[in-house]
């Protein structure tokens, strides 16, 4: 009997160690499976995430627009006086709205405005009142160029005069100056965050010299002296050059050989936009592709936007808009244009009174003129002959 005792208690010993170390076996496995479960988890919450950098670039957006000749004839000054003032206002009334449209407009004032204390005068030695001055800029005009072969018409005097007006009103000028000094200032300004130089010449004077020690009175066509003008400028801190340069023949519709070697020159020089006047008829619009990969516009003319002429394409000019678009890469800086617009416009009188200058679509709506937009947008835009 003790025997059996004995044995009964060794065998529920053995069973309890037995049931003990399964129980054990079990749990141990779980908190290892439990281990594994939370591993799992951590590695997938912190997974390494592939992402891709792209290079940046920001776009800067200007139109620069130029009109064409202001050439004040004495039926235009005559219309334009009310008996104290010359008041050339609702000369514009049709165009003023176009003309505020560009960020940055440019006229070339062909007649000097030395004004009535010189004495008014008109073909061939002109002289205008100063009052046009002022509605340019009333009207959206930001900056004149006066070199062009009326520039001496009233000799240093009518220069001086001019000037002292122009900085009386703050109207940025460039192409004839008072001094050696304020030549060799050249004119920059910033657009939008576009930036660009503004240099003007003109092929002569009408034969009348310029004065011995005066030479800085105006720029004249030098094509190394232009190039060495746009070096300089290329060294401030600008992304453009753009020059107003009068040449050609006067009532020719297309450029001539001259002009377009010239062109090329300077294109190739550094020269980025040129605004050209004197033929008094619109020229083509020209754009090269430079061995350096720029762009250059080139406008040949942009005939008469204001002035007595009349017939023979004279009494139509017209506002050539250059949208400029300046992309910022980590590469660097590229200049492009992305279009270049031209808006005709047509000069009516009535007798050499009531001059207005309309959008030439309105004119030939109004039976003003024979030309219609589409005829002269075309011809700006055909292929030089």
């Amino acid at each position: 009997m003790k025997n059996k005792t004995i044995f009964y208690g060794i065998l529920l010993c053995t069973l309890f160690l037995l049931t003990t170390s399964i129980l054990l076996y079990n749990q141990y496995t779980e908190w290892n499976k439990a281990k594994v479960t939370n591993t799992d988890h951590r590695i997938e919450s912190h997974a390494v995430r592939s992402s891709s950098v792209q290079s940046k670039q920001y776009e800067m957006r200007a139109t620069i627009a130029g009109i064409g000749d202001i050439l004040i004839h004495h039926t235009l000054y005559e219309d334009a006086y009310d008996g104290s003032n010359y008041n050339f206002k609702p000369m514009f009334q049709s165009i003023e709205s176009s003309l505020q449209k560009p960020d940055f407009l440019i006229a070339n004032q062909e007649s000097m405005p030395g004004g009535v204390e010189l004495g008014l005068s008109s073909y061939p030695m002109f002289n205008s009142p100063k009052e046009i001055v002022m509605t340019l800029q009333q009207v959206g005009v930001d900056a004149i160029t006066n070199a062009n072969n009326h520039t001496l018409d009233q000799g240093i005097r009518g220069v001086e005069s001019s000037i002292k007006f122009y900085e009386k009103i703050g109207m940025p000028y460039t192409g004839a100056f008072k001094s050696l000094d304020d030549q060799q200032s050249i004119r920059t300004f910033n657009v939008n965050g576009i930036r660009f130089a503004l240099l003007s010449y003109t092929y002569g004077t009408n034969g009348i010299p310029i004065p011995e020690g005066k030479e800085y009175v105006v720029n004249l066509l030098d094509k190394n002296q232009m190039i060495e003008d746009i070096q300089k400028a290329k060294k401030l801190d600008i992304d453009l050059v753009v020059l107003g340069v009068h040449w050609g023949n006067e009532y020719q519709r297309y450029p001539t050989d001259e002009q377009k070697s010239l062109a090329r020159s300077l294109t190739e020089a550094g020269a980025d936009i040129i605004f050209g006047h004197h033929p008094h008829v619109l020229q083509p619009i020209e754009k090269h592709t430079l061995p350096d990969g720029r762009e250059a516009v080139v406008i040949y003319s942009l005939g008469n936007f204001l002035s007595g002429q009349k017939d023979d394409y004279k009494d139509i000019g017209g506002i050539a808009t250059v949208e400029v678009v300046k992309t910022l890469t980590d590469k660097g800086t590229v200049i492009h244009y992305p279009s270049v617009t031209f808006e005709p416009t047509f000069v009516s009188e009535q007798r050499y009174r009531n001059y207005l200058i309309h959008p030439l679509q309105e004119a030939f709506s109004k039976g003003l003129t024979p030309y219609t937009e589409e005829q002269l947008v075309s011809h700006m835009f055909s292929p030089l002959q």
